[in-house]
């Protein structure tokens, strides 16, 4: 993944976010995950921050890496888990089992059937998740992962990726 014109739009105030993006964005930096299901991790997470140049910066980074399977798989983890993520947050932070019992009458269609390997899709549900901050979702999706085989390290990788691509959409706004 080229990154480099990303990196030298953030400025020296943010030179851990500089250096944490070459970082995670590596089979090195980012243990237990392929150089694949590492970018669409990238990719999700940065639509998720809603970041323009951010989201074109990875787009084009994904170039030649993802195809369009997975790319129409991050578009979806992204926005199923906008939806998601208000909901099971809501549910979770209420307190109110009453609310827990009722049927979501949600359709999520693409969590069953995302066209890519599930565990590919659980991981950027977990980083979008990790991102918007629903709790529900996350514990939901580590299961997933565990049970589909997933480390540790790999789980662990895909919320360092979007701890940092969020912070670099953060940084990439202040320093408009």
């Amino acid at each position: 993944m080229n990154l480099q014109n990303l990196k030298d739009r953030i400025q020296d105030y943010a030179k851990d976010v500089r250096l944490n993006i070459e970082g995670v964005l590596s089979e090195e930096g980012a243990p237990g995950l392929s150089q694949t299901q590492i970018a669409e991790v990238a990719l999700a997470s940065a639509y998720s921050t809603r970041n323009k140049e951010l989201i074109s910066h990875m787009e084009q980074a994904s170039v030649g890496v993802l195809d369009d399977a997975h790319l129409n798989a991050a578009r979806g983890a992204a926005t199923i888990m906008a939806m998601n993520n208000v909901y099971y947050r809501f549910l979770h932070l209420v307190e109110d089992e009453e609310f827990s019992k009722m049927p979501a009458r949600l359709r999520m269609n693409i969590i069953g059937k995302p066209g890519i390997e599930k565990m590919d899709f659980e991981l950027m549900s977990l980083a979008v998740s990790a991102i918007e901050g629903c709790g529900k979702c996350i514990t939901a999706h580590v299961h997933e992962l565990r049970k589909a085989g997933a480390s540790q390290e790999a789980i662990q990788s895909t919320i360092r990726i979007a701890a940092v691509v969020n912070s670099t959409g953060q940084a990439l706004v202040i320093g408009e």
